[in-house]
Formats: structure tokens, C-alpha cells, sequence
């Protein structure tokens, strides 16, 4: 089966910032700007929570080489400003910096409570994480707090996924169990919103929810509405299971069936023969061959 190839290298490296190549300038007034400044006082307070992406400059260097950076204009210029000698990177597979930016989410929720953990336990206090990352205190008490209740499966099944704040509220209402079901439905459903995970709030049975009794419905919703969502989110589950398990034996014939359909369109005879007489289902295969192509280079990483 083709390998799917990682977008960085498995590890950080630390380069000295005199090695890091900027693929743009900076504007004149950039350091005036609130984002600048936000970035900043964050590197000072806490450190670099985002490594800088880098590309090597050329086939082959070494650590000691130079480094085309892709992701991190602002952060390399704040840690200059500040007098930094080195910096934390990721070292991207690929030279585009188009591809970094499809590729890699920002700071996810779980990510970003992780970080201001870290930031705790070296000694910060909330009020100043607060003010380096020019927000409300508030914010990062609840923050600090997100994981609470949350089962530890959930964390590393959400950990990369940009989950509205809201949903972990809802899971923390369900039993470890129960938060694992949920977390499987909003993965297959692409859908990481409060609104959905209280759709899921409502649809679990009692003898899931850690209080062992269901809230109160939204209004307008009647006691047959809920027992309908329920027998359709337990079929909706049931057909998720069932596409879970068969995946890889699917994957695996479409890859198998794409590399013959590549093979026989690489026969000039064969593909101007299906050209001429069966157009539209040369058409089709030359689609099927792009979508497989396309699944298989697709990141692991959301």
C-alpha cells in the first residue's frame, strides 16, 4: 500500500536565528500592530508556543545549514527583538509554504490548555498568561479548567481537532464511555460545535450521564422527538462502526484498482481508443484515479 508521506519530521530541532530565511518582508509599522505586540509580550512571558516551519535551503544540510522558513515571520522577528540566539522548529518535508498552511490547524482548544498548564507550572500566574496573551483572565481560568471530567481516550481522539469550548461541557455531563461514543460521532460527522454535542447530550440514555438523569429537552422538543434522535443516532453510530471497520479493506481495493486504471491509461492505444469510442467512461476512471490519488497523499493530521 503507498505510504502516506508525513508533511514534517517526527521531531523539533533548535537552529540559531542568523540561519532562519525569511521568504518575505516585513512592513515598517508591523512592530506598532497588535498582533505583533500580542506575540511579543507572549515570547517573553512564556516562550514560543508554535515552532517556526523551515524548509532546508538546499538538498542534504545539515543543522548547521540554512533554513528557508515557511510559517512564523512574526514570531522569528519578535524573537530577534528580544535578543533570542536560537529557535525552535519543525522541519517541513515539502518547500511550499502553501502546503504548511493546508496542512497544520492552529493551537487547538486541548492544545491550548496544555500550553497554559506548561505555563502554570514554570511559576505563571493566570493574570499574567492573561495579559501576555492579551486576554481576559477569565479565559484562562476556564482554560486551565477545560479537561476536567474529560475522559482521557476523548483528549487524545480531540487533541488536534478545533473543538468549540462548549462541547466539553456537554461531554462532561456523560460517563467516560458515553464521552467516547460522542467523540466517535463528531469525528465522522466533521462536526466539533456545542450545538451538536447537545444534540449527542440528548440522545444518550440515562444510565450514561454522570447524573443519571437527562436535562430538561430544548423547548418545542417533545418526549418522541428525543426517542426518534436517539433510535437515529444509535443506527448513525452502528453505520460509522461498520465503515470504521471495512476501511482499510476498502482503501486498500481502491489503491490496488487505481494503480491497474493508471497502468492501462498509460497505454497510449488503450486510452485514445477509450477516448474515441467510451468518452464518458474514460472520463469517470480519470476522476476516480484523481480522487483515490488525492485520499492517499491526504495529511494524518487535522
Amino acid at each position: 500500500m503507498t505510504q502516506v508521506q508525513n508533511a514534517f519530521e517526527g521531531t523539533t530541532i533548535t537552529l540559531p536565528v542568523e540561519r532562519i530565511l525569511p521568504t518575505r518582508a516585513l512592513s515598517k509599522d508591523i512592530r506598532y500592530s497588535p498582533k505583533y505586540r500580542t506575540i511579543l509580550a507572549s515570547i517573553r512571558e512564556i516562550g514560543i508556543i508554535e515552532p517556526l516551519a523551515v524548509h532546508p535551503e538546499s538538498a542534504g544540510a545539515g543543522k548547521n545549514g540554512y533554513y528557508i522558513l515557511l510559517d512564523g515571520h512574526l514570531r522569528l522577528e519578535a524573537l530577534k527583538d528580544l535578543g533570542a540566539a536560537e529557535a525552535v522548529c519543525l522541519v517541513s518535508t515539502d518547500d511550499e509554504g502553501f502546503t504548511y498552511n493546508r496542512r497544520i490547524n492552529r493551537l487547538s482548544p486541548i492544545q491550548e490548555h496544555l500550553m497554559i498548564l506548561k505555563a502554570i507550572e514554570k511559576g505563571l500566574s493566570p493574570e499574567r498568561i492573561a495579559q501576555s496573551l492579551n486576554v481576559n483572565v477569565d479565559r484562562i481560568r476556564e482554560r486551565q479548567q477545560l479537561l476536567t471530567g474529560i475522559a482521557p481516550e476523548v483528549v487524545e481522539m480531540l487533541k488536534n481537532r478545533m473543538v468549540s469550548q462548549g462541547v466539553f461541557a456537554m461531554l462532561r455531563k456523560m460517563k467516560p464511555m458515553r464521552q467516547i461514543v460522542a467523540a466517535e460521532m463528531m469525528i465522522s460527522a466533521g462536526r466539533f460545535t456545542a450545538s451538536y454535542a447537545r444534540m449527542l447530550l440528548a440522545t444518550t440514555r440515562p444510565d450514561q450521564l454522570v447524573e443519571g438523569r437527562k436535562p430538561k429537552p430544548a423547548s418545542g422538543v417533545t418526549p418522541e422527538d428525543i426517542a426518534r434522535m436517539e433510535r437515529e443516532m444509535e443506527k448513525l453510530y452502528q453505520d460509522y462502526k461498520l465503515v470504521e471497520d471495512t476501511l482499510g479493506e476498502t482503501i486498500l481495493v481502491l489503491v490496488v484498482a487505481k494503480g491497474f486504471m493508471t497502468k492501462l491509461f498509460s497505454n497510449a492505444a488503450i486510452a485514445d481508443y477509450l477516448d474515441k469510442h467510451h468518452a464518458d467512461i474514460a472520463k469517470e476512471l480519470r476522476r476516480v484515479i484523481d480522487a483515490v490519488t488525492s485520499d492517499i497523499r491526504a495529511p494524518e493530521r487535522e
